[in-house]
């Protein structure tokens, strides 16, 4: 039988490898790449059309939600398994962005590759504590997005792009080269967010990113 082909996004090296040898423990899992941000997720799922993408959601360059979105696009076969610390924070909001299975980092190593399975078998999959907790488990046939991260629904993806590597601290200058738009688009696109979100400073846009979840809530507020 043909094994599971599988594509680990971390931004950490040695969770990745982590990750690899839990999965390849498995005979039937094959782990074909590993990706360490969510652009290169994206690229590398569009190249090699894996059946599970393992995916972080706190990455650089291109946060786990809007990798998952773009890949779910891009590759609607491919099964997408959101890997976090977050307790069930973020399980709507993936869920409605075509996610079908949300795993804790800090479960047993069993339980990923039991994931993985269970997805590619056209089941969705919560971690036990996460399932445990949630009263309508087993009805995320139609999700909603229904948390606390609505306003993301109202960006594009670019802007959604944009808006993390601004939070992030890159100048528009940087933002301009890591997206391959021109300086002027860049601006285009920092001006419309602000209209848009009713926001006036960078330091603003930041907060915003951080409590949409577009970056994680360590990234140190931006003066520039």
């Amino acid at each position: 039988m043909k094994p599971i082909s599988v594509l680990l996004a971390d931004d950490h090296n040695m969770v990745r490898d982590g990750l690899r040898s839990v999965l390849e423990a498995d005979g039937g899992i094959q782990v074909v790449a590993e990706a360490s941000n969510g652009r290169i997720a994206v690229d590398l799922a569009r190249k090699l059309r894996p059946d599970v993408v393992v995916m972080d959601i706190g990455m650089p360059v291109l946060n786990g939600l809007e990798a998952t979105r773009q890949i779910r696009k891009a590759v609607p076969e491919a099964k997408l398994l959101i890997l976090s610390a977050h307790n069930g924070t973020y399980v709507d909001q993936v869920m409605a962005l075509g996610a079908v299975g949300y795993v804790l980092k800090q479960s047993s190593a069993h339980v990923l590759s039991q994931a993985v399975r269970e997805v590619q078998n056209g089941s969705i999959y919560l971690s036990p504590s996460i399932a445990r907790d949630r009263a309508n488990f087993g009805n995320f046939s139609a999700p909603r997005l229904d948390g606390i991260h609505r306003p993301v629904a109202k960006l594009s993806s670019r802007e959604t792009e944009v808006i993390q590597l601004i939070a992030e601290g890159c100048a528009n200058k940087q933002v301009a080269g890591d997206l391959g738009i021109s300086l002027k688009t860049v601006e285009k696109h920092r001006q419309s967010l602000m209209k848009k979100l009713d926001i006036h400073d960078t330091a603003g846009l930041t907060r915003y990113a951080i409590a949409s979840g577009i970056i994680e809530s360590s990234v140190q507020l931006s003066t520039h």
